[in-house]
């Protein structure tokens, strides 16, 4: 098995097929940070999004996509040179990992890119048993999506983590209240058509649980530049609050459970949940 790997699968203790495939899902997400690190991308860009929560932060959840803002709007940003870091860095450490850089127009403002590596050639590559092989279908892929935003709504601050696997390096991140910012904004504006993603609200959870404070100002910035708040008046704590509640009212409690239930190891974590649990957080909300 290829050193690097096996120390960091160590840390999870993975025993079903789906754990070893979360546990590799985040071992390729740190590495491609550290490529990215290497690459002194950190320099242009911040690190957000419920992975950094994960890595950086400690979240009790897995977690898929890797998202990232520039510092400031640069239209010409180039993603392709840091793209080839991570994939350098993935197959240093043994992982062979196919990278599709894709525009989707280019005046939008999001670049994306794609991670994959196919999950039965990485479990013989780093030599699991033959019981999770027997149940892996070929075309079985591991992937990741990266996005950068190079046009960000600004009013935000930043600040470095450290990480120590598989060597110490440091990730630049965006503030916890500008985080809880942007989950807010991802909470409130995602469409109703689009699948519930109960992973929203478990982090709207451990943000409350935490007690971090919501910075309400970089709230509004992003909620006008995505065109989900047009009024003339201030977005304020209490109209917050009104669009939080109808959120909640509107909130397939079930699909939320059923979405989240892959990336946490225990179910019961999410018992408890109802609209009434989640109308009882809102008193709890500090802001900034």
């Amino acid at each position: 098995m290829t050193t690097a790997i096996e120390q960091l699968l160590e840390n999870y203790r993975p025993k079903s097929k789906n754990e070893y495939v979360n546990a590799l899902h985040e071992i390729m997400q740190e590495l491609a940070l550290m490529g990215l690190w290497r690459a002194k991308f950190f320099e242009h860009a911040a690190f957000y999004g419920g992975t950094s929560l994960r890595i950086l932060y400690g979240l009790n959840r897995f977690s898929e996509d890797l998202d990232f803002s520039l510092l400031q709007p640069e239209p010409d940003f180039n993603l392709f040179p840091f793209l080839n870091a991570i994939e350098e860095e993935l197959e240093i450490s043994g992982l062979k990992v196919d990278v599709e850089h894709r525009i989707k127009h280019p005046e939008e403002s999001i670049r994306s890119a794609f991670l994959k590596t196919g999950t039965l050639e990485t479990f013989i590559r780093i030599g699991l048993d033959e019981y999770l092989k027997k149940h892996t279908q070929s075309n079985e892929v591991i992937k990741i999506k990266l996005e950068i935003d190079i046009d960000p709504p600004l009013g935000f601050a930043t600040e470095i983590r450290y990480l120590t696997k598989p060597v110490p390096f440091f990730v630049r991140t965006y503030s916890p209240q500008d985080l809880f910012a942007g989950k807010m904004h991802a909470l409130l504006c995602r469409p109703y058509k689009v699948r519930v993603k109960g992973r929203d609200w478990y982090d709207f959870i451990w943000y409350v649980a935490k007690g971090f404070h919501l910075h309400l100002a970089h709230l509004e910035t992003r909620i006008r530049q995505s065109g989900h708040y047009s009024l003339g008046n201030q977005l304020t704590k209490e109209v917050f609050i009104d669009l939080l509640e109808k959120k909640i009212q509107g909130l397939d409690v079930h699909a939320a459970k059923e979405d989240i239930k892959r990336f946490i190891r225990d179910p019961r974590e999410i018992d408890g949940w109802s609209t009434d649990f989640f109308m009882s957080l809102l008193p709890q909300l500090l802001f900034v």
